[in-house]
C-alpha cells in the first residue's frame, strides 16, 4: 500500500501552501524580499497571509478596543470592520501588488470570493469569540481553488472567511492554509510551510540554534509530556500534525527569511507522518 501511495504521490503536481506570519508584514524590507522568494518558486502555489499589527493600530485609532483570550481575537461587530479593511483590504493588496511587479500573476481572495472557503461561527461553552470563524472542510470548494490554480494565478488568502449566509468570520490563518492544504491534497502533493521569524520548532526558545530538524507524531508526542515544546508552538505543531493526517505530504516551519531553502528542504522543521 505504501509504495501505490508514494506512486500516486510522485503523479500528482506538487503545490506549495505557504503561510506568512505578522511580523514579516510589519517590516516592509523584509517583506519585500520575502515576496521577492516567493515569486520565484517554481510550480502552483498558494501564499496565506495574517495582519500583523496593522489592525490594532488602527482600532486604537479609532477606539476600538481589542480583547485577546489565549492569542484569539474577540471579534465583535466593530472588530470585523477592521480586520476586513486591513487584512482584506491594505495588506492584501499591497502583497498583490508586490507580486505583480515581480511578474507573479496573484489574485487576491478571501473565503467569500469564488464562494473559497465556508466557516461557521465558532461556539464556545463559556467564551463568546464573536464574529470568529472555524472553517469547515466538509463544504471546501475545491473546484474555486483549481480554476485558479489550473489558469496560472496565483492565490493570495487573508484570514476573513464567510458562512455562506452572508455574514463575514474571522479565522486563524495557520488554520485556514491547513484547510486549504487538506482540501486540495486529494489533486496535488502538497507541501504547508509555516514561515515566522523563529528558525523552526525550538528545543530552548531562547536558542535560535536549538532546531529541531526532524519530528513525527512519537516524537511530539514525548517533547509535548517533557514540556520542551514551547506552549505557542503548540497551535501550530497540532495544525501540522491534523494536516498530515488527511494526506498532506509533508508540513515545514522555519524562518521567513530562509524561505528558499525552507522550500528546498534544507532549513526549519520537517514535519512528515512515520
Amino acid at each position: 500500500m505504501k509504495n501505490v501511495m508514494n506512486s500516486d504521490e510522485n503523479s500528482r503536481k506538487a503545490l506549495y501552501v505557504i503561510k506568512i506570519g505578522g511580523n514579516i508584514i510589519d517590516d516592509e524590507l523584509k517583506l519585500g524580499t520575502f515576496l521577492t522568494d516567493f515569486a520565484a518558486i517554481r510550480g502552483k502555489k498558494i501564499l496565506v497571509h495574517g495582519g500583523g499589527k496593522l489592525a490594532d493600530r488602527l482600532a486604537d485609532k479609532l477606539g476600538i478596543p481589542q480583547q485577546m483570550i489565549e492569542g484569539r481575537r474577540i471579534t465583535n461587530s466593530e472588530t470585523l470592520k477592521v480586520i476586513t479593511m486591513v487584512y482584506g483590504g491594505y495588506i492584501n493588496k499591497n502583497i498583490v501588488a508586490q507580486l505583480q511587479s515581480n511578474s507573479c500573476n496573484a489574485i487576491g481572495i478571501s473565503g467569500a470570493d469564488a464562494n473559497s472557503l465556508l466557516a461557521r461561527k465558532r461556539i464556545h461553552s463559556s467564551i463568546d469569540y464573536g464574529f470568529a470563524g472555524d472553517v469547515e472542510n466538509s463544504r471546501f470548494n475545491i473546484k474555486a481553488w483549481q480554476l485558479f490554480l489550473e489558469n496560472d494565478l496565483i492565490p493570495v488568502v487573508c484570514p476573513i472567511t464567510h458562512d455562506g449566509k452572508g455574514q463575514l468570520l474571522n479565522t486563524n490563518a495557520d488554520t485556514i492554509a491547513q484547510e486549504i492544504s487538506k482540501g486540495l491534497s486529494t489533486s496535488y502533493t502538497v507541501h504547508l510551510i509555516y514561515t515566522f521569524e523563529k528558525s523552526g520548532v525550538l528545543l530552548n526558545v531562547n536558542d535560535d540554534t536549538s532546531v529541531i530538524k526532524k519530528m513525527n507524531a512519537e516524537s511530539y508526542r514525548g517533547l509535548k509530556d517533557k514540556q520542551q515544546i514551547f506552549a505557542g508552538m503548540i497551535p501550530k505543531l497540532d495544525n501540522a500534525f491534523a494536516a498530515l493526517a488527511t494526506g498532506v505530504h509533508k508540513v515545514i516551519i522555519g524562518n521567513a527569511e530562509k524561505l528558499n531553502a525552507l522550500v528546498a528542504g534544507n532549513s526549519g522543521t520537517c514535519i512528515e507522518n512515520e
